[in-house]
């Protein structure tokens, strides 16, 4: 089972791979164009040092934004989802902030922390990522079924009680969901800033030297390199959701 799990993912990336060489080749495209896997190879070679040094820096700030999210989306989520009041006040202050294209929210973020590039990359990864989470724990909150409420609550289980021993387990499947969700979009939010407002700093800062120097094979093994850290975050995820909530993997 784990070894069908590994080798067709594998599997499906190289045959996309094979096809993306095959479509730039029948298409005839130079690589100012589109550029092929072949050509991203030189790029790899000449530049690794900084897509190491670049790779590390988005990261980990893209992870210290999707930590952050989770913190706060499940914060957000437990007061919404145990409360019918505060669900109806928040919701909707949640979804107009999140309808907020955030490519409009760089710059303003950008000029509100000039020289605090850290602090601003982060701020946007977790700006764009904790939506999700807070609903998925809001919706399996608020879905808990009342009558294991009262049952606890005539045992004399306190609130606090209810959360770990109940509500918790039954919303980790949900919280998982969304946490794949959240990992891409944490990773959208880094390359924005980084793009938006140049620092010379992670993957956004080389794709945009790329573009200014009219390099675009090192363009596209930026988001090549990009797509394969979100993969391996993605999987993070996938290992811990097994370990803490495997038991909801009806798929077996």
């Amino acid at each position: 089972m784990s070894a069908r799990k590994f080798f067709v993912p594998l599997t499906a990336c190289i045959i996309f791979l094979i096809l993306w060489e095959a479509l730039v080749w029948v298409m005839g495209w130079p690589n100012y164009k589109m550029a092929s896997p072949s050509d991203l190879i030189p790029a790899y070679e000449k530049y690794w040092n900084l897509f190491l040094v670049m790779g590390w820096q988005t990261l980990w700030r893209t992870i210290a934004g999707l930590v952050l999210a989770v913190i706060f989306g499940t914060a957000i989520g437990m007061i919404m989802g145990f409360s019918r009041i505060m669900r109806d006040a928040l919701y909707p202050l949640l979804v107009g902030f999140n309808a907020v294209p955030k490519a409009t929210v760089v710059p303003i973020v950008a000029l509100m922390f000039v020289g605090w590039h850290d602090f601003n990359t982060v701020l946007i990864a977790f700006m764009i990522s904790f939506f999700p989470i807070a609903v998925s724990v809001s919706i399996g909150l608020s879905t808990l079924e009342p009558e294991y409420r009262d049952i606890l609550r005539s045992l004399g289980a306190s609130q606090s009680t209810i959360f770990w021993k109940i509500a918790l387990p039954k919303t980790l499947p949900e919280f998982f969901g969304a946490l794949k969700v959240s990992v891409t979009l944490a990773f959208i939010g880094t390359n924005l800033m980084e793009i938006v407002s140049p620092h010379g700093r992670g993957l956004g800062a080389l794709f945009d030297s790329g573009k200014t120097n009219s390099d675009y094979p090192l363009m596209f093994a930026v988001l090549i390199a990009l797509a394969f850290l979100g993969i391996v975050l993605y999987y993070v995820v996938v290992a811990l959701e097994r370990t803490f909530a495997g038991w909801a993997d009806r798929s077996a």
